[in-house]
């Protein structure tokens, strides 16, 4: 009997085991798959032979992409998700900016969200078995994923490199021009809140190769009020923000508007020498949506020398094509100029697109329907992003002010 008994209990701990296993193994994976779909005709949508010659002449930068939320290794090609390194570069992505995630309230709201709902974020670390530092705090979040991209780009530095200056993106736009694929990427973080309220982590995230930081992301945090935040458009920067802000203008990092409320990115435009870009979005008066921001404050932008990323996604462009997307970015070009407006797809943000990276010829050749001529088209594909760059990171990847 007690010989029966024991083997019971082996069975069961090894179908827990097993249960366990499955979870941990599949469970992520489900989990991206359902909140990143791709939305791309079987075949991929028609492409000319003269739109993909000129996309493969392109500089082609993109502001804003989440993959490293997913803890996969991006070196390898996958079926998840819209991006990894194999698809970027067969993308003929030059620069990708990579943003660590960290907090993001159950629902996302584009109306309003309190900062203290339920985490999305911790259920997906403590699945993916990342480390356990990571779990409950914001910060080591943002470091685990920036250690990840790190790693990445040391085990293959002739397919990627981190982005820390603008002696590193001269270095990088010179090996692609004589032929070599690699991708540059610039590690960035959405929102301010894994700074957990700390002026020094600043300085953390600065040596661990941070160049851009999101003020504020789904909810309102320590810098000041989100877009989508409780304390509504009255909600400004912080005395805490605006020390950062500050600090960031001192150390030559992007500062990114992407999710703040109206009277913080007022805020932020009154501070010398603020030069803020907003990294994804679609245009207000194009798409009627609370996740745009009103058109006169990205006109200020643009006059402060920031460039506005169109997003790929639904929510943003009012569509689900890559014309959608064309018809989006024809609209910030004449409300900003065609030398402020860039891409930011959102890629792997828990949001749909018509293309994954690797099809992204596909953009090319709607903004040709659209009759933009191929001047246009190199400035808004990642001209004007390359030049942002080079005119706003710091010099040999260090502050650009030394107190």
């Amino acid at each position: 009997m007690r010989g029966t008994a024991k083997r019971i209990l082996i069975l069961f701990g090894a179908l827990i085991i097993a249960a366990a296993i499955a979870f941990f193994s599949l469970a992520p994976g489900y989990v991206e798959n359902a909140l990143n779909p791709l939305r791309m005709p079987e075949d991929g949508w028609p492409v000319s032979d003269n739109a993909q010659q000129l996309h493969q002449r392109l500089v082609i930068g993109d502001l804003h992409a989440d993959p490293l939320l997913w803890d996969r290794d991006l070196l390898k090609r996958s079926t998840r998700g819209h991006t990894d390194i194999p698809r970027l570069l067969e993308g003929n992505v030059a620069v990708q900016v990579l943003t660590t995630v960290t907090k993001s309230p159950r629902g996302q709201n584009y109306e309003e969200n309190e900062a203290g709902a339920a985490d999305n974020i911790t259920p997906l670390f403590i699945g993916q078995l990342r480390p356990v530092r990571s779990w409950f705090s914001l910060r080591e979040r943002a470091l685990v994923q920036a250690a990840a991209l790190n790693d990445m780009a040391e085990r293959a530095p002739d397919r990627l490199r981190v982005i820390r200056s603008r002696e590193d993106l001269a270095e990088l736009l010179a090996a692609r021009e004589n032929g070599h694929r690699i991708l540059g990427a610039v590690l960035g973080s959405e929102g301010g809140h894994p700074l957990e309220g700390d002026l020094a982590n600043l300085d953390v995230f600065f040596d661990a190769g941070f160049r851009l930081i999101g003020l504020t992301h789904f909810f309102d945090n320590e810098l000041g009020g989100s877009l989508h935040g409780k304390g509504g458009e009255g909600s400004g920067l912080s005395p805490f923000g605006r020390q950062v802000v500050t600090r960031m203008i001192e150390k030559g990092m992007i500062i990114d508007l992407a999710h703040a409320s109206p009277r913080m990115v007022e805020d932020v435009l009154e501070i010398r020498g603020a030069r803020p870009i907003l990294s994804h979005t679609g245009i207000h008066s194009h798409c009627r949506t609370p996740r745009n921001l009103d058109d006169a404050l990205m006109r200020r932008i643009a006059r402060k020398g920031g460039i506005v990323g169109i997003g790929y996604w639904s929510d943003v462009v009012c569509g689900t094509t890559p014309a959608d997307i064309a018809a989006a970015i024809e609209a910030a070009v004449a409300l900003l100029g065609e030398n402020h407006v860039a891409l930011g797809s959102d890629y792997d943000g828990s949001v749909d697109a018509p293309f994954d990276a690797a099809h992204l010829a596909a953009l090319t050749q709607a903004l040709l329907d659209r009759g933009m001529s191929e001047a246009q088209i190199a400035k808004i594909m990642g001209g004007n992003m390359m030049r942002y760059l080079a005119e706003t990171l710091p010099t040999d990847g260090k502050s650009v002010w030394t107190p």
